[in-house]
């Protein structure tokens, strides 16, 4: 697994855990919707300014960006579609 993947796999468990839509994280960290899609597909390369804003909206640390998964743990799983 690259550091990009690394960084979209943690993104979205960390978002999925604290049960934040995307749409309130990109709020949050002052992102468009899309990108914040696009980084957890794994499609785009965040800069370190996007991941502290990240953190940052998430609660947590920027290093938590680049945990390795241990082996066998599933990815994370998605949270409910559709505007609320």
């Amino acid at each position: 697994m690259n550091a990009q993947e690394l960084v979209a796999r943690n993104l979205r468990k960390l978002r999925v855990k604290r049960v934040i839509s995307q749409e309130n994280l990109a709020v949050d960290a002052r992102i468009d919707r899309t990108y914040v899609s696009r980084l957890e597909r794994g499609l785009e390369n965040p800069t370190i300014a996007v991941l502290e804003r990240l953190a940052k909206a998430l609660d947590c640390q920027i290093t938590d960006f680049f945990v390795k998964p241990v082996a066998g743990e599933k990815p994370p799983r998605r949270l409910p579609g559709g505007r609320r």
